[in-house]
């Protein structure tokens, strides 16, 4: 049988690196979404407010789907 896959977007900041904000990301959507399969980063940019510098990270994610019969436990 085979495997169905979600792709979400996600946007992780950091005040230190383009790498920190994709690692903050990943490892925030991981506590709540299982299986995450593949990330791919679609887009860096920086913020400037108040001379203060914000890297940003956008990044496509997949997991796998997983139907409600197999989350609850079935």
């Amino acid at each position: 049988m085979g495997s169905v896959y979600k792709i979400i977007e996600l946007v992780g900041t950091s005040e230190t690196s383009w790498e920190d904000a994709s690692k903050t990301a990943l490892e925030t959507a991981a506590q709540t979404l299982r299986d995450l399969r593949v990330a791919e980063v679609t887009e860096l940019d920086v913020k400037l407010e108040n001379g203060k510098v914000t890297y940003r990270a956008k990044l496509k994610v997949s997991f796998k789907y997983q139907s409600s019969k197999y989350e609850a436990g079935d």
